[in-house]
């Protein structure tokens, strides 16, 4: 038995949960200090927790395969293992750097987010789990200091030089807007999300990590880009200075464009959201998809394969790789009520043949 009980011998005193995410559009621009659309997903992580008298973390995760017992560290000994646990020793390092006072705890974590899939498993994991310790230990954290301490974990321990957009979107979306998010200021806003379209997932099946070289290269790349501008973010620039990108040597002029176009992207979005104009939304889609391609170089063919079928499909607006590349899935906008059937198309051409195996996400079944 894996209940919680069962794992500790105790019941749990809390739970908590947080959503995955899809990214609409707005991707590698959150490192940059710019603009994000994301939406919630109804695929969730679940903790349940149970304060212990001493400093001892023992954690069980019902997506690790083989997992009998739970495994543990001492507070104030965390330790990089490579694997799953970092993301939990990566949030109590944060708390406790942050003067975030708790003792140890017992903890089980179940998700039906798929990992390496660009829906934000990790911080879907960060935000449940700091929820869970907030209201087990009284801490006065609001949502947003929450998604400041996950992104945390995961720059500082796990080595992941991810944005914040994750983990504002965990703490903060919802499956019925999209959350605008401006991630240099840290303002938000919900937009509804039109009633005449679909929003579908389909997962490649192939898998990609956050904390693997070329994730960091990139953010790397528009740091040196930076420099060679003289500015203190891609967010300062706008489409106008474009010309400026082009003097940037290969591959950073690119890296640059992406990053500038992209925001100009999410802001026409968020317009076109608001006036339920879908055609334009998915030009944008298919737009931010090339960008990805050809320009910031994170896209793989499986991915484009997918963005190609769904561009044969009458019935789709706009398709787009989402998350942060190298794998992972699409997104797409299709007319409402035919999100479902489209996209099991798709993944069924997808599985014939291109040698791999796409599932549908979302809309789930």
């Amino acid at each position: 038995m894996s209940d919680f009980a069962s794992l500790y011998g105790h019941p749990p005193a809390v739970a908590a949960e947080a959503p995955g995410r899809v990214n609409l559009i707005g991707e590698h621009t959150d490192y940059n200090g710019g603009y994000v659309l994301p939406t919630a997903i109804p695929l969730r992580t679940r903790v349940e927790l149970a304060p212990r008298p001493d400093r001892t973390v023992r954690v069980w995760s019902a997506s690790v395969p083989g997992l009998e017992q739970p495994v543990g560290y001492r507070l104030g000994e965390e330790r990089r293992r490579g694997d799953w646990l970092d993301y939990v020793q990566g949030l109590t390092v944060a708390l406790a750097a942050d003067g975030r006072a708790i003792g140890g705890f017992d903890a089980r974590l179940a998700s039906d987010v798929p990992q390496g899939s660009g829906l934000a498993s990790s911080a879907a994991l960060e935000v449940a789990l700091l929820r869970a310790l907030r209201e087990a230990y009284r801490l006065t954290l609001d949502d947003v200091q929450l998604a400041r301490l996950g992104q945390r974990a995961e720059n500082d321990f796990v080595g992941a030089q991810t944005g914040i957009m994750d983990q504002m979107a965990a703490s903060l979306a919802d499956a019925g807007t999209a959350l605008f998010l401006d991630t240099r200021e840290l303002y938000y806003e919900r937009v509804p999300l039109p009633a005449s379209a679909d929003v579908a997932v389909i997962d490649s099946g192939v898998r990609h990590s956050h904390a693997g070289g070329d994730y960091n290269t990139r953010r790397a790349e528009c740091e040196r880009a930076c420099a060679l501008l003289g500015v203190p973010s891609l967010r300062d620039l706008g489409p106008a200075d474009l010309p400026r990108l082009a003097t940037l040597p290969p591959p950073l002029d690119r890296r640059a464009r992406h990053v500038v176009t992209e925001n100009a992207r999410v802001l026409d979005a968020v317009t076109a959201l608001r006036a339920g104009d879908l055609p334009t939304l998915g030009q944008l889609f298919y737009a931010s998809h090339a960008s990805q391609r050809d320009d910031y170089e994170v896209s793989i063919p499986a991915i484009d394969r997918l963005v190609d079928l769904a561009r044969a499909e009458p019935e789709v607006y706009g398709a787009r790789l989402t998350g942060g590349g190298f794998g992972g899935s699409i997104v797409l906008l299709a007319r409402a009520g035919t999100g479902r059937a489209v996209a099991e198309r798709i993944a069924t051409a997808y599985s014939q043949h291109a040698g791999g195996r796409a599932r549908v996400l979302l809309p789930s079944a």
